[in-house]
């Protein structure tokens, strides 16, 4: 029985590592998608671990599914279709480790679950489902995942969300905005940026935080900060945590994920509900959490960028 479940894409990220001769860019290929990196985060830091999606029976989708296994991840929930092509995403990553995004993705495999192919039964023995809004800019996959979401619903799963905004997989900001926002009033736990934040409501942390649990139901949450770490808030306890110093970001693909799988894990480890974790442990997931994240941006790629707990401890103890 997997502790953690996740739905939706799993993909290949093509990055930019040079130019050849003729100024074409070189590309090296990276294990991704936010909710297979945030997998792979949970797993390396010991909790059970399944995916719910979909590849193409082909070569990337191969190499996904034995990566995901690899790490720990259970693939019995996702479909190879050879009708479609495993969806891939082109990331060029500036001198600062920031990134910009383009994908093929039309369609892409991820966007063509349906919801008779989702794994329920995943879902219903899982202790947290977690799902991001990339899976609801196309159809049938966002069926797929309001079907998932209300599997997880009735059988009493902890419920996440990271609304993970890509603006150029959405046909305009309203849709996207209404998609987020639905998203995120079915989450017991959001992990949310500062950019996302106000992009949705013009709202700075601690405000955007306070809606999310006042008028959307939300027990907890993450608010990251990119390099200045991170705010967390429920309804009885707040905390803003920095991330650790020293660590020169090479590449940032990835960090959200792997400080929300982490943040899952080290939360269900606790084994207390999201809103009742008083201030001194909700500084403690932050910091392990942040930790893990400030690691992997010193390293390329995504899933390939997870530090290990001893990695993160050494940090911790410096």
């Amino acid at each position: 029985m997997a502790d953690v479940v996740a739905m939706g894409e799993v993909l290949v990220d093509l990055s930019a590592c040079g130019t050849n001769e003729d100024g074409f860019p070189v590309l090296s290929a990276h294990p991704g998608g936010a909710p297979a990196i945030f997998l792979a985060a949970a797993a390396a830091d010991g909790r059970g671990a399944a995916m719910i999606g979909k590849v193409g029976d082909d070569a990337f989708g191969r190499l996904l599914i034995r990566e995901m296994t690899r790490r720990g991840i259970d693939v019995t929930g996702v479909i190879r279709d050879p009708a479609v092509f495993t969806t891939l995403a082109f990331v060029t990553v500036g001198s600062d480790g920031a990134r910009e995004f383009s994908f093929a993705r039309k369609p892409g495999a991820d966007t063509c679950l349906r919801p008779e192919e989702v794994n329920v039964e995943l879902i219903r023995n899982a202790r947290a489902f977690h799902f991001g809004s990339l899976s609801l800019t196309d159809e049938p996959a966002a069926s797929a995942v309001k079907r998932a979401v209300a599997e997880a619903k009735e059988a009493g799963v902890m419920v996440s969300v990271d609304p993970n905004y890509r603006p150029a997989l959405w046909p305009d900001e309203r849709k996207a905005r209404e998609a987020m926002e639905w998203a995120l009033r079915q989450a017991d736990v959001v992990k949310i940026s500062d950019d996302e934040l106000r992009f949705l409501w013009d709202a700075e942390p601690e405000k955007g935080a306070a809606r999310l649990l006042e008028e959307c139901g939300v027990s907890l949450v993450f608010v990251t900060l990119g390099g200045e770490g991170c705010y967390a808030a429920n309804r009885h306890a707040a905390v803003r945590i920095p991330v650790p110093t020293g660590l020169r970001a090479v590449d940032t693909t990835g960090a959200g994920d792997i400080f929300c799988g982490t943040a899952a894990s080290r939360l269900l480890k606790t084994g207390k509900r999201p809103g009742a974790m008083g201030r001194d442990e909700l500084g403690s997931v932050v910091r392990y959490a942040n930790a893990a994240a400030a690691l992997s941006v010193a390293r390329p790629g995504g899933m390939g960028s997870i530090p290990s707990r001893e990695d993160i401890r050494s940090i911790l103890d410096a």
